[in-house]
């Protein structure tokens, strides 16, 4: 059955990843979402746990004329990570797709900016980090954010999404400890699908869930200290 939209996913997400932290041994967790659509569903699973909330910005490289269509994905200043075989498939090379991946990384710089608003990044050497998008399609974007995170030496790093395709949530389980997907159709096309409404998510309403969790961490760390 579909989910409603992307705060139900993340509610019904949020159930399934109480249930694995009971069984798992978790070390100073925190949750990043992959925005913009990952930040409504992450929200409830890091309320749900009562851990840290931020993001990770990651980019999709689109095909040329077709850009919803992934073909490379980047995170912050690192190489870009392509689809090897489809760039040969498509006749493309890394050059050709050069000013695709400026473009891509000035506008991951103007997010991180927008959405971190001047706080540092979110620590990850030692923690176990729960990484959550609304969706797993080619995977690409998840594995570049898998790869970059891996680098930088997490405790545990686990992938959370509510929908999926089978094959790309069998491949991303070799980048990550643990890879939790709530619907895996073996006739997946796409992952709106798995929605009911399924509308872009803007820069506004990811600084709102943001800022609203920050704001609430911060209340509640001044009344403890009191």
């Amino acid at each position: 059955m579909p989910f409603r939209d992307r705060t139900h996913a993340g509610e019904e997400l949020a159930l399934r990843m109480l249930e694995w932290a009971d069984s798992s041994d978790l070390v100073d967790p925190v949750v990043l979402a992959l925005p913009r659509g990952g930040v409504p569903v992450a929200a409830p699973v890091a309320h749900a746990l009562h851990v840290p909330l931020d993001v990770l910005v990651a980019r999709k490289i689109g095909v040329p004329g077709r850009r919803e269509t992934a073909i490379g994905a980047i995170v912050g200043d690192e190489a870009p990570l392509f689809d090897r075989v489809a760039l040969e498939l498509l006749g493309l090379s890394e050059d050709r797709l050069g000013s695709d991946v400026a473009e891509a990384r000035n506008e991951l710089h103007r997010r991180e900016h927008l959405y971190r608003a001047g706080r540092p990044e979110p620590p990850v050497e030692g923690h176990t980090v729960l990484l959550v998008d609304d969706g797993l399609a080619t995977g690409l974007t998840a594995t570049a954010a898998l790869l970059s995170l891996r680098r930088r030496n997490p405790a545990r790093l686990v992938l959370a999404a509510p929908f999926g395709s089978p094959q790309t949530v069998s491949d991303l389980s070799g980048h990550a400890d643990d890879v939790v997907c709530l619907e895996q159709p073996p006739d997946f096309h796409a992952v709106s699908e798995g929605y009911d409404t399924f509308p872009q998510v803007t820069d506004a309403e990811v600084m709102d869930v943001l800022q609203v969790f920050h704001h609430g961490r911060e209340d509640a760390h001044e009344q403890s200290g009191r």
